[in-house]
Formats: C-alpha cells, sequence, structure tokens
C-alpha cells in the first residue's frame, strides 16, 4: 500500500547561463568600484601634485 504521491520540486543542476551572467554582472560591479576607488587617487595624487608645482604648499617643515 502505497501512500499518496506528493509533488515535490525537483532539484535541479547548476545553470551554465546563469553562473555566467552572475559572475559577469559581478565581475563589471567589483570593475567599477575598483576604477572609481582609482581615478579618486589620481585626483588626489593630482591635486597634490600641482599644488606642490604652484608653491602653495611644501613638502618640508617649517622650522620656527
Amino acid at each position: 500500500m502505497a501512500g499518496p504521491r506528493i509533488a515535490h520540486a525537483t532539484l535541479k543542476g547548476p545553470s551554465v547561463v546563469k553562473e555566467i551572467c552572475i559572475g559577469i554582472v559581478l565581475g563589471l560591479a567589483a570593475g567599477s568600484v575598483w576604477k572609481m576607488h582609482h581615478w579618486n587617487e589620481q585626483r588626489k595624487t593630482r591635486t597634490f601634485h600641482d599644488l606642490l608645482e604652484k608653491g602653495e604648499i611644501s613638502v618640508i617643515a617649517e622650522e620656527e
């Protein structure tokens, strides 16, 4: 005597296309964050060197 059959969700393996899409999206997101960080650091460095050239700042401590 078999009991009533219950429909269960069948487990499938990983979807290759879905995995590739998720990888691409995560890669682009991480790359964008890294690029924005890099551009910000470049801007800070460029500003520092511009101020250094104009003589507005100095890397040598003034003696008092």
